[in-house]
């Protein structure tokens, strides 16, 4: 339903307006979830590439989350993937399960700033016209207790290996990691 909201950047403009309002604080950034979004995540320490493209991830936790669930679990990226819970907290489980979920990277943008988990995917910025996200190791543990933030929203992943030169152009166009 979101995708198809006609005039959506000025429902976006509209509900930022209303932020003040406790009860609409949330509309924002349900607006500005994205769908069928490609965007290129690249594994800065085995130098993998791969095209994910996402609907319905309503922030950088549950993206950071479905990553791990994808790339370390069925890509085979090296790494402790998540647990079943923390799978389905990201998906369609107990939103708010037990046991904590942590985190397996750091997000860092094409440009070698870091990708907060606060923020949303739609605030990942363009390279070239592609959202870039690059999954450093972590530098300390991250742990958090919610696995989405629209419990109702069930999110989708598709994510495909690119070949070797065609991830090489890409790695040629990311800044390093900034301290």
């Amino acid at each position: 339903m979101r995708a198809i909201f006609p005039k959506r950047d000025e429902l976006i403009a509209v509900a930022e307006t209303v932020e003040h309002i406790y009860a609409a604080a949330w509309l924002p950034d349900l607006l500005r979830v994205l769908d069928d979004e490609p965007m290129l995540v690249l594994h800065r320490p085995t130098g993998r590439a791969f095209r994910v493209t996402i609907s319905g991830v309503g922030d950088n936790f549950q993206l950071h989350t479905l990553l791990a669930v994808h790339l370390i679990g069925a890509a085979g990226l090296p790494g402790d993937p998540p647990s079943a819970v923390e799978a389905a907290a990201a998906t369609d489980g107990e939103v708010q399960p037990e046991e904590v979920i942590r985190g397996r990277f750091n997000l860092v943008d094409a440009f070698g700033e870091r990708v907060w988990n606060e923020g949303i995917p739609a605030d990942i910025p363009l390279l070239d016209g592609e959202r870039v996200l690059v999954l450093d190791d972590p530098e300390y543990s991250m742990v958090w207790g919610t696995g989405r933030p629209f419990p109702s929203m069930v999110p989708t992943m598709v994510v495909e290996e690119l070949l070797q030169a065609e991830a090489a152009v890409w790695w040629g166009s990311v800044a390093a990691a900034k301290g």
